[in-house]
């Protein structure tokens, strides 16, 4: 059981947060004790039934979290030894977006059925923010100001933290993200879904110098990022192989892909720093596991590197219910009536 310990911002320790997210295929449940104790986490995951796919089908999505959440709400209280829900959980957690709208309508409903029910507050989070939260509950050090790389299947923005709550976005991504990319790319070399970790995994075994792919806008002075032209330079140099008759190697075409997307993300991290002056940089969402990236990250001494847990990198209800606890100690609250937002931004 993953517990972290930090110096509690409300008046009781005990206060417990039920946290929910389901804004794409992963139907996650937590309780949290203060803002960092994790008292219980449950995960069920959509993978096995999206793979044949190659993505996630949101019609498929959204009946899965039916199906699970309310089995799994019983699991998490259960295994955070809450017993009287109505009388111990304090407060309740849930994504409002970004997200598919059908999974985010999944946890909303039901995160404002129990917040009724039980008669406590509600707070509908950015998801965004949850992968911030996800390096705060992991690092008690981590304090704005702070630059923030969220790199997932949907996103890939810098977000310089000025203080919690207060974000403001440096750039994002025009077209693909990074983890999209690498989704895509994986289904072109016929390695499944998810991408990412086959990947990262062959990338291991081959040359990242074989094919000189290029690092999308690595030298412009703006905070931006673009995955498209580097896939379809893969797909390019793919399709001439097979032309020419010649084996594909797959292992050197991950590690010359992995090479050029993760100095692609490196740079603009590189250049946020330089812009900003913030030298505290972390890395979130579930790019963030990725094995290249958090050494190209780890080897920067210029800079305090803040990585979370591999549990806390990918879609999960943990950093959703800290993310809730903060907002809930600065004093906001949300209406029953809100609405899930699909675009949901975090800063502008």
């Amino acid at each position: 059981m993953l517990r972290l310990q930090w110096v509690c911002s409300v008046s009781h320790a005990s206060f417990l947060t039920l946290g929910i997210e389901t804004s794409c295929d992963d139907t996650s449940l937590a309780v949290l004790s203060g803002p960092r104790e994790v008292l219980s986490s449950v995960v069920s995951s959509q993978v096995d039934l999206h793979a044949p796919y190659g993505g996630v089908l949101p019609e498929l999505a959204s009946r899965k979290h039916q199906e699970v959440i309310i089995s799994l709400l019983r699991k998490v209280l259960s295994d955070g030894g809450v017993s009287n829900p109505h009388r111990d959980i304090d407060l309740v957690a849930v994504t409002r977006g970004p997200g598919l709208m059908g999974s985010l309508l999944v946890g909303a409903m039901t995160a404002k059925a129990l917040a009724q029910s039980w008669e406590v507050p509600l707070i509908a989070v950015n998801h965004l923010e949850g992968h911030i939260f996800a390096n705060v509950l992991a690092h008690p050090s981590l304090e704005p100001p702070f630059l923030c790389l969220i790199v997932s299947g949907g996103h890939t923005e810098i977000i310089l933290v000025r203080s919690f709550g207060d974000y403001l976005l440096l750039g994002r991504t025009r077209d693909d993200a990074a983890g999209e990319a690498y989704d895509k790319v994986a289904k072109l070399l016929g390695l499944g879904y998810p991408g990412g970790p086959a990947i990262d995994r062959l990338a291991k075994e081959g040359d990242p110098k074989a094919f000189a792919f290029p690092v999308p806008l690595g030298h412009t002075k703006n905070v931006e990022f673009s995955f498209s032209g580097l896939k379809t330079a893969v797909l390019w140099a793919v399709r001439r192989l097979e032309q020419e008759g010649a084996p594909i190697p797959v292992a050197d075409i991950c590690a010359s892909f992995q090479r050029a997307a993760v100095e692609a993300l490196m740079s603009k991290v590189r250049l946020s720093v330089e812009m900003t002056g913030v030298k505290r940089v972390a890395v979130s969402g579930g790019v963030a596991a990725n094995s290249a990236l958090r050494e190209a990250m780890a080897s920067r001494g210029a800079w305090d590197v803040y990585l979370p847990p591999h549990e806390l990198c990918t879609d999960n209800a943990v950093m959703i219910a800290a993310t809730g606890y903060d907002a809930y100690a600065r004093g906001l609250r949300s209406d029953i009536s809100f609405s899930p937002d699909p675009s949901l931004v975090l800063a502008k």
